[in-house]
């Protein structure tokens, strides 16, 4: 049903719009929307601001599925203004509406705003495999009740399978017999599965991607990558699917995503938590971990799973946890080097607001050595450990794989036992470095380089970005100490104001602390959140 005071022209330039949209057509789709920083396109997923924002996104949506347009609303707002409201049919079923206002600019019908809310979806399966209200019921009482878990998708859940974030893996595993027991202390405490999330392929990535199910959204960044390996987890977190995010952390793989998408996230002291029933990477370096969208919930979880309430495995190493850390930071040099300027800058202007709080901490500057030396040894020393886990199934499965993650197994497949000899040996003596350094005080630095990358990033530029961030998160990970990622900065992107965390690390075992620590440095920096802190802490 079309108005049928409709200008002429308008008309023409929403159906050559809506044409574009079918066809998939890019440069008609970009000419449709008003050039500039003004311009505006949002959905369930969240703003755009920008025409080059709106086209970065769009080059990585897709086509959208077939659909006609059943009835067009219009209506005069002004001289050359215009709102359309449209309702499309699609041909799979369902319905989508789209709302527009187009100005008359230099003669054309160009599209200045616009607002799409698609037809109704059972699930994102780029964030799900599986997912359930809930999937799995935990205990009726206890310190999580209420809240529900997105399960990374290498743990092991009673009756499902593992599927490592790949199809065919998926269709040669065979249902577990037991839950693993991460999976386990949060049920008993009272949270509910809500269901078992996307992983990057064998969680051997820090982008977020993954090849057979897609990517998932930035919840809080339109258009940009999510943050991997634990992208699932942390989109469900970020979007409002699920309170908690059960994960794993590697290499970052907490840190990463929790810091490009606003979250909180707690990378736990290596062997702290129990890793039966997980799927292993590198069990060198492989960490349970946490991610929430505040500090409270994080703290609950922490408290629970981490203390004499929790797992009975984890009580003979609980110790240090119970005591307070040291309002004293330390400030690598080598990672402010490492970091991008916007992120420099933003993160100068938040210790100088420390400085000049009415809590004002000590920062000291510290030296870790060169972030090659830790990187280097590690990456041979995860890829020998990768292929062991994992090399029999692939040399089963040719081409089962992504083209990005292929491309690190075959690395992986070419580490020599002498490399991976020597690659230990160069990592002891950091590890008991960076272990000294943490006895006098807490380590404080940008978590990841800059801000999430944007979606359309190929090739050279995420590899680039991949080698610079792992450079900032392995040391944690070659020491087995906790780190936290904290929520507490915001820095320019092409996709708009976007968000960076900070990293807290410090010693082994003092976990829970370290988390009430995050919490008291974010409700200084943070008066919003006094408030919360407070009535959590009551």
């Amino acid at each position: 049903m079309i108005p049928d005071d409709i200008p002429a022209a308008l008309f023409t330039a929403f159906d050559e719009y809506e044409r574009a949209i079918l066809a998939n057509d890019l440069d008609v789709l970009d000419a449709a929307f008003a050039p500039g920083p003004e311009t505006l396109r949002g959905d369930g997923a969240g703003l755009l601001v920008g025409h080059d924002a709106i086209s970065a996104f769009r080059g990585v949506r897709g086509g959208v599925p077939p659909r006609s347009i059943e009835r067009i609303e219009y209506r005069p707002l002004g001289e050359g203004v215009a709102l359309l409201v449209s309702i499309s049919r699609y041909v799979g079923g369902g319905t989508g509406l789209q709302t527009q206002v187009w100005q008359l600019i230099g003669g054309r019908w160009l599209i200045t705003a616009a607002h799409v809310t698609p037809r109704a979806q059972a699930l994102d399966r780029s964030v799900w495999r599986t997912v359930g209200d809930p999937l799995w019921q935990g205990a009726w009482e206890g310190p999580l009740r209420g809240l529900t878990v997105a399960v990374k998708d290498l743990f092991a859940i009673k009756g499902y399978r593992i599927g490592a974030g790949n199809p065919t893996f998926l269709d040669d595993a065979r249902a577990e017999p037991t839950s693993a027991p991460a999976v386990t202390d949060l049920l008993r405490g009272g949270a509910s599965l809500r269901g078992i999330a996307r992983t990057d392929e064998f969680a051997y990535s820090i982008a977020g991607d993954n090849a057979h199910y897609g990517t998932p959204p930035n919840g809080a960044l339109p258009g940009a990558l999510p943050g991997g390996s634990s992208s699932g987890p942390a989109s469900a977190v970020a979007t409002g699917q699920a309170e908690i995010g059960l994960a794993t952390d590697t290499a970052g793989s907490v840190r990463v995503p929790a810091s490009y998408q606003g979250l909180w996230g707690l990378r736990t002291t290596h062997d702290l938590v129990p890793r039966q029933g997980l799927l292993p990477l590198a069990q060198s370096f492989d960490t349970v971990g946490w991610l929430t969208r505040d500090g409270g919930a994080l703290q609950r979880v922490a408290e629970w799973c981490l203390s004499y309430d929790g797992s009975d495995s984890t009580e003979s190493v609980f110790g240090a946890s119970g005591d307070d850390l040291p309002w004293r930071f330390l400030l690598p040099a080598e990672m402010m080097d490492a970091v991008e300027p916007a992120t420099h800058t933003a993160f100068d202007a938040l210790l100088a607001r420390l400085a000049a709080s009415d809590d004002p901490a000590r920062v000291a500057r510290v030296s870790l050595g060169d972030l090659d030396d830790y990187y280097e040894p590690f990456r041979h020393v995860q890829a020998a450990e990768a292929w062991r886990n994992n090399g029999e199934w692939l040399r089963e499965h040719p081409g089962a794989v992504g083209p990005a993650v292929a491309e690190r197994f075959r690395f992986a497949a070419s580490v020599t036992p002498e490399q991976e000899a020597a690659s230990r040996a160069a990592l002891a003596p950091l590890r008991e470095r960076l272990q000294q350094i943490v006895q006098g005080g807490v380590l404080i630095l940008p978590t990841v380089p800059g801000p999430a990358p944007m979606r359309t990033a190929r090739g050279e530029r995420v590899d680039a970005v991949r080698q610079a961030t792992l450079r900032m998160t392995t040391p944690a990970a070659v020491a087995g100490l906790p780190a936290i990622s904290v929520p507490l900065l915001t820095v320019p992107s092409v996709l708009g104001p976007a968000p960076v965390g900070v990293c807290l690390i410090s010693r082994a075992g003092t976990d829970i602390a370290l988390v009430r620590l995050a919490r008291r440095l974010h409700a200084l920096l943070t008066p919003e959140d006094k408030d919360i802190a407070v009535k959590d802490s009551a």
